[in-house]
Parts: structure tokens; sequence; C-alpha cells
């Protein structure tokens, strides 16, 4: 099975430039915990609620202050060509629960987000079972 069946297509993201309030209307308006920060050509940095609330909130920020300051600018992503083990594989080196999805290695266009919980509902053999589990086994 390939990313491309289980991720969720044409996600919502904000320009760079987009403040910690925004962010945090465009999760609530888009039942999202994660944005995607771009300038015009690519993804720039990631924003999860876990961010807003621990980065942000907590530590006093302005909801006025660009969400960047308190973004990962560390971009994690997968092909819509791969196979979703090996999408299951990075989440689980990396511990995370989303992946951006690019098209392909040469235009890295952003096409989708693929989640722990994507794969969970599309999870139907025993070989990508083993996976899953063992990719959520760092979450409490």
């Amino acid at each position: 099975m390939q990313v491309k069946e289980v991720m969720t297509s044409r996600p919502h993201y904000l320009g760079e430039d987009a403040t910690i309030r925004e962010v945090a209307e465009a999760m609530r308006t888009n039942s999202s915990g994660f944005e995607p920060l771009t300038n015009s050509e690519k993804v720039v940095a990631v924003i999860t609620d876990r961010d807003l609330v621990i980065e942000g909130l907590a530590s006093g920020a302005d909801l006025d202050s660009p969400a960047k300051s308190v973004a990962s600018t560390k971009v994690l992503y997968t092909y819509e060509d791969n196979p979703v083990e090996d999408a299951l594989a990075d989440m689980s080196k990396q511990q995370v629960q989303r992946l951006l999805v690019l098209d392909n290695a040469d235009n890295k266009q952003l096409v989708g987000i693929v989640t722990i919980g994507d794969i969970a509902e599309k999870c139907t053999d025993e070989s990508l079972f083993n996976h899953f589990v063992s990719a959520i086994q760092f979450y409490h």
C-alpha cells in the first residue's frame, strides 16, 4: 500500500508570516492539530497544537507573535509513492505522529499529510499492523 492511498490530500497550510493566533484559529476551523507554514515555494516550518501550548502559551508568548517562533523548522516528510511501511518506520524513528507528503523528489510539492490515524483506519493486513504497533509504542 502506498502513502497516497491513506493520506489526507490537499492539506490546509498558512504562510510563514502567520501569527500564533491565526494558527490556533486555523486549527479550530479545520479540526486539525497540525499546520504547515510555507513561503511561496516550500514548507519552511510545521506547528502542532502541542507547540502552541508548550512553546507558545505556557511560555507566555503573545498571540500576535509569529507562529514560526514556536514552530519546528525540522520538516519531516515522505513521498506519496512510498510504501506505508516506510512512512511508519520514519514516524517511529522520529517519534512523530504525522508526516508531510510530497509528490516526488524532483518537485517536492506538498500534496498531503499522513498521520498514524490515517494509517490505522486502513490497516488491513497483519504485516502492516505489526509496523503500526511498532510505530506507536513510543506514545503515551
